[in-house]
């Protein structure tokens, strides 16, 4: 049996493993606001949890590629209706490299799969937060200019 330091410690290298994934992931703003948003004694636990296991865990687990998580992570949210992780997601996956083109392909084979609302939602979603990411973009480049 570990002792409890081992725990302790092992869970503390998966929290670090995590957190940098999640940065690298979902971007440094939207995490930093998701900890601070979740950093009363009930809601804290939560964001520990998600950090070192979904993020810690299996993010960081051989045999797919992160684009290829982000895109099932958008279909699987498609299916659920959480439109609000869905944006999170559909960020990500440009950050992990994929294309307008497999964002949008892989909300299509949800949409047949899940059902057309889920579909619906998932591209209202995905192209206001595309939109987001393109404003974002030119408003940074507009201030590298004006420097």
């Amino acid at each position: 049996m570990p002792t409890p330091e081992e725990v302790e410690k092992a869970h503390k290298v998966l929290y670090e493993q995590g957190l940098q994934i999640r940065y690298e992931v979902a971007g440094k703003a939207y995490v930093d606001r998701a900890l601070a948003n979740g950093s009363s004694d009930f809601a804290r636990p939560m964001q520990e949890l998600v950090t070192e296991g979904a993020w810690g865990s299996v993010w960081s687990r051989p045999g797919l590629e992160r684009k290829q998580r982000s895109l099932l992570n958008i279909a699987m949210l498609c299916a659920l209706n959480r439109s609000t992780e869905l944006g999170v997601h559909v960020r990500g996956a440009v950050n992990n490299g994929a294309s307008e083109v497999e964002i949008r392909e892989t909300i299509i084979q949800a949409a047949f799969y899940c059902g057309m609302p889920a579909g619906m939602e998932g591209f209202k979603v995905a192209e206001r937060v595309i939109k987001e990411m393109k404003e974002e973009k030119t408003e940074k480049e507009d201030g590298k200019q004006d420097s």
